[in-house]
């Protein structure tokens, strides 16, 4: 077993802990910002997004035919961002109460 010794010296116990608590929230930070990067970059197919809506699929194709809801295609196939669903979801919620 490989055990380390470490020395730390002219710092009071409460200097240590807002120095590690300050470090433990930039690391917290940094992930939270990943997560809400990594979210805006997830696109659905058709079926995921039926699914995740839990619509038939041509209730997504009437919407997204009248605007309701934004596609974007690579030759036949059409991606919903999921950002901007739940960004929708969230404006109607709002619109309704």
């Amino acid at each position: 077993m490989i055990t380390k010794k470490i020395e730390i010296t002219e710092i009071t116990v409460e200097e240590l802990a807002d120095k590690v608590a300050d470090k433990l929230l930039e690391k917290i930070n940094h992930y939270i910002d990943q997560l809400n990067t990594n979210q805006n970059d997830v696109f659905l197919t058709r079926a995921e997004t039926a699914e995740y809506l839990k619509v038939d699929p041509s209730t997504l194709w009437n919407w997204t035919n009248k605007g309701k809801l934004k596609s974007y295609g690579i030759g036949n196939r059409r991606y919903y961002n999921k950002k901007e669903i739940i960004d929708l979801l969230r404006k109607n919620e709002l619109l309704h109460r």
